[in-house]
């Protein structure tokens, strides 16, 4: 259907839904459901789970791989709306608008805190899953595709490839996340320090809004579109499809991973890649993965990795390192060529000789208990300290920092250009992750634990002012929203002012525009800045 038409059906459905519906049902789901059942054009049972289905746990639990957020506690949606088409959303979007149940948006389920299939609040909520969504349309000659928000990053990629060798997509590792979370955030990966963030190469997007349009760049408005690119998923509307510039990647690329242990000198190493590693080549992008493991002698002791992607082939990527980084010893041996599309599988620790087809399968992650928080480096960590950091990470059980210099493109993107504003200034960033696969609450504490210890800790040693943390990382500890707070935009500065520095300020007046009512509310929703006429510099949110 086209966007126009779908658009003019909005008043035509809204009194259809509304109209026809009189029941006195006290049920919040059964209201629900009546509601969605006045559609004429749509068979709901084809879409719609209900705890009363046996499908409803499988649906559920399709995509969830945190595991702290699948236990019988854990608040459960009231029903889960898998939509086979942009009119199922529209028709879920205005019933549970009209009889005021919550909406939470899942497009592949990795976000960290659970946020787009729980409510910490015990609120009575509806998932909306796009996993049906998936189309991806590569446009010829063009250098653009198509993708809705429920196909993987790994089906994007795939198929990217097969238009042409020399196609890529520059966004994360993990081929199982899905589009529509992963670039509303930013959407970071191996090839940042070239092309930028995923959400940097966004051209167009359709969205559906609170009152059920669907809209695309140019009805929506810029301050909209530049709200979506990187200002968190969910806070806006549903984000069903993005149009994005595909990237030129060489023939063959070089990857390595080189580990060396304190013993071996890892911590200089590491020490020297502070100061070198977002001054690189842009073609070359090393990260650096520390976690604990066992030296010679069977003693406990800390592994530095450096976990890279060359746009180039081996020759060059020698000579690259030896004139930049000659520290690292990196030798031929320690080298793999292979095309750009194998490097996805590599990273994501595919065996040797796997099939790319593996990118098509969507199939889910292992589930684990995990938890996780971020930061950002302005300055290298001294030399000297570094010593401790190694002592906090041998106290945890199974932790990984995982730090991803910037450097590169980043450097040339204004903050304000999109909502990401960690750009020029900044080093590197910081994940923090602990997993562990015992359910007691002992562990799950005891992880917490050293997890918030080791964040404390780190304090002296990154960004201020504000410290800074990644919004696909979301991070519960730094606030809440509280929907009955009419102060909740001075509450949600605490975590909104670390996520998007400066840009908050203008998403929320974004948000005031477009869900005054704030329809659109979960734990960390972008709250509404409502702000008089006069006053207001956001206005090009369309009125159709």
């Amino acid at each position: 259907m086209e966007l126009n038409l779908i658009t003019k059906v909005v008043p035509y459905l809204l009194g259809v839904l509304m109209a026809s519906f009189s029941s006195a049902i006290s049920d919040p789901t059964d209201n629900f459901l009546q509601c969605l059942s006045q559609d004429p054009n749509a068979t709901y049972s084809d879409f719609v789970f209900t705890p009363k289905d046996t499908e409803y746990s499988s649906v559920l639990e399709s995509t969830i791989i945190n595991l702290r957020f699948s236990t019988s506690t854990t608040p459960k949606p009231l029903a889960i709306i898998t939509p086979l088409t942009y009119s199922h959303i529209q028709s879920t979007i205005l019933c549970l608008k009209h009889f005021k149940i919550q909406i939470r948006i899942r497009s592949g389920g990795h976000d960290y805190a659970g946020l787009s299939y729980t409510s910490s609040d015990q609120s009575s909520f509806v998932v909306l899953d796009l996993k049906e969504l998936r189309s991806i349309t590569i446009e010829s000659g063009q250098n653009t595709a198509w993708v809705e928000s429920g196909a993987t990053v790994g089906e994007l990629y795939y198929w990217v490839s097969q238009e042409s060798q020399n196609l890529g997509f520059p966004a994360g590792i993990c081929p199982t996340v899905g589009v529509g979370g992963h670039i509303s955030g930013g959407g970071f990966g191996t090839m940042v320090r070239k092309y930028g963030l995923a959400a940097d190469n966004v051209i167009d997007a359709r969205i559906i809004d609170a009152n059920g349009r669907v809209l695309d760049r140019k009805s929506m408005g810029e301050d909209l579109f530049w709200a979506i690119r990187g200002g968190g998923g969910g806070s806006f509307g549903v984000v069903v499809a993005s149009k994005v510039n595909l990237v030129y990647v060489p023939e063959k690329v070089t990857v390595f991973s080189l580990s060396k242990t304190l013993e071996q000198g890892g911590s200089s190493l590491f020490n020297r890649w502070q100061y070198i590693g977002h001054k690189l080549s842009p073609d070359l992008f090393i990260r650096v993965i520390i976690q604990p493991t066992l030296n010679e002698t069977g003693n406990r002791t800390i592994q530095v990795i450096f976990n890279s992607l060359f746009l180039g082939n081996v020759d060059k990527l020698i000579e690259t390192v030896t004139d930049s980084f000659p520290e690292l010893g990196l030798q031929e041996k320690d080298c793999s060529e292979m095309s750009w599309i194998e490097s996805i599988l590599y990273f994501d620790n595919y065996p040797k000789g796997e099939s790319i087809d593996v990118l098509r399968d969507r199939k889910p992650e292992p589930k684990v208990y995990f938890n996780a928080k971020s930061d950002y480096v302005t300055e290298p960590i001294p030399e000297e300290k570094l010593e401790e950091i190694w002592k906090w990470c041998l106290e945890g059980d199974n932790p990984i920092l995982i730090l991803e210099p910037h450097g590169g493109k980043m450097d040339e993107i204004e903050e304000t250009r999109i909502p990401y504003p960690h750009r020029k200034g900044y080093l590197y960033n910081i994940q923090y992750f602990e997993k562990w696969e015992d359910e007691s609450s002992e562990s799950s504490e005891q992880c917490i634990s050293w997890m918030r210890k080791i964040y404390e800790n780190m304090t002296p040693y990154v960004a201020k002012n504000p410290r800074a943390a990644y919004v696909n990382y979301r991070d519960l500890d730094l606030g809440e929203n509280d929907n009955a707070d009419n102060t909740s935009y001075l509450n949600a500065m605490k975590w909104g002012k670390k996520y998007f520095g400066d840009n908050f300020r203008r998403l929320a007046m974004v948000k005031g525009v477009v869900d005054p009512d704030n329809f659109f509310f979960f734990e960390q929703s972008i709250p509404p800045l409502i702000m008089s006429e006069e006053n207001s510099d956001i206005g090009s949110y369309q009125s159709l």
